[in-house]
């Protein structure tokens, strides 16, 4: 008897453990038991639809370029000879980059920076301000894109972005001889420091160098190919061999280290924003056109340059950095002027009676200055689109709202303090 109940409650135990312990379900009978699945999809469906509602947007938009008063700048600086990178297809919107630009108050890369603006990139602007003005980029404080940085560039900086557009260095005579140590020293450190930045960052890096590399060129019109004709102990050696070490520290960054650089040799350029005295011989026979003053001609006047507008430039400069080329490329305006031509062209657009004073040569000052832009036109679809004639206007304007402008505002002050 005692057995029989000892197995009868062996059997209730079992019973009893087999009720508790469920044998587990595989993942798709349980998927499809009492209609998981369906209220599983309409959970997705109802997430992904509020995500699509009420999630904001990550572009911005561009910003209409309306700080020109004149139609036909606007026209110019808001890339209307060409878009770059080719069309968005409707329905996408671009990207913005972040991008950094390196003497980006300046006269160049203030006109740069307008354009990578426009399109919708976060611009970081480092400037020490030698050359460069905040007036040349004031128009964008306040736009949660834009940032101003003072900074040398001979000093490191830590950055992120996608994009180095690498302009700092004085470029006129004038500026870059006051200092030949410390323009050496931007050429060199300051690039070595930006393509630092690049291989860290893992960002494309784009130096602007100079038509100067070529020197007193003994080829004309100037091949990418041709290796120059410098002084290299000249009073514009600091300049000239700067621009060219600092291409060869992009070219060894390049093979040696896999950062992506492009190289673009700019030519003479001119338009709204040039310094007033940094004397340039456009900007030269401008302002003294303005001021009634002769025209100074250096030399017998024919030593020739080519000159193209700011607008042209900066279209090559972004689709340089867009494209697949690293260069050097040549970016000038193909079309050759003398010293004397071209101050007729400013006597023809100013002060017809205005006079030309001839004055002795400067040294290592190159006689002849062109570019062949067969490459550019090859490779990045690109070619100047404005003349001489359609620019200096353009320029002329900008320089008497400045010059007489500034006139006006020492007048007042003169007369104020005088009253006092």
């Amino acid at each position: 008897m005692a057995s029989e109940l000892t197995y009868r409650r062996h059997e209730m135990e079992q019973a009893e453990g087999r009720a508790l312990y469920r044998k587990p379900m595989k993942p798709i009978r349980y998927m499809l038991r009492e209609q998981r699945l369906v209220f599983v999809l309409v959970g997705i469906a109802i997430a992904t639809l509020a995500f699509t509602l009420f999630s904001p947007s990550s572009t911005t938009q561009p910003i209409p370029i309306s700080y020109y008063s004149d139609p036909e700048m606007r026209s110019y600086m808001s890339g209307g000879m060409g878009s770059v990178g080719g069309k968005i297809p409707l329905g996408l919107k671009r990207k913005g980059l972040r991008v950094v630009v390196t003497g980006g108050a300046g006269f160049v890369g203030s006109h740069l920076v307008d354009r990578l603006m426009a399109r919708g990139d976060k611009v970081i602007v480092v400037d020490n301000f030698f050359t460069g003005s905040k007036e040349n980029v004031m128009h964008h404080f306040g736009n949660p894109n834009f940032e101003l940085i003072r900074h040398d560039v001979v000093e490191p900086i830590l950055l992120e972005v996608d994009h180095i557009y690498h302009l700092a260095c004085p470029a006129s005579p004038v500026h870059y001889k006051f200092n030949p140590v410390k323009t050496i020293k931007t050429n060199v450190v300051g690039t070595l420091n930006m393509l630092g930045l690049a291989k860290r960052v893992g960002a494309r890096f784009l130096l602007t160098s100079t038509s100067e590399v070529y020197g007193d060129p003994l080829q004309h019109p100037q091949l990418e190919t041709y290796w120059g004709n410098v002084n290299p102990i000249g009073v514009r050696s600091c300049y000239d061999e700067g621009k060219r070490t600092a291409e060869t520290l992009a070219m060894d960054y390049h093979r040696g280290a896999n950062v992506e650089v492009r190289i673009a040799r700019i030519f003479n350029t001119y338009g709204p924003r040039m310094c007033i005295d940094d004397g340039r011989v456009v900007s030269n026979f401008v302002a003294q056109a303005l001021r009634k003053e002769p025209l100074t001609v250096y030399g017998d006047g024919k030593q020739t340059r080519s000159f193209q507008f700011v607008s042209d430039l900066v279209e090559g400069l972004m689709r340089l950095m867009e494209g697949e080329h690293v260069g050097p490329f040549n970016l000038g305006n193909p079309g050759e002027f003398t010293m004397l031509e071209l101050a007729k062209v400013v006597q023809e657009t100013i002060d017809p009676n205005a006079k030309i004073e001839f004055r002795p040569n400067t040294e290592d000052d190159p006689h002849k200055r062109k570019p062949d832009i067969t490459k550019a036109k090859e490779l990045l679809g690109w070619e100047p689109k404005v003349a001489l004639r359609q620019g200096l206007p353009l320029m002329v304007k900008d320089f008497r709202q400045r010059v007489f402008g500034d006139q006006k505002q020492e007048t007042t002050t003169t007369t104020s303090s005088s009253t006092e």
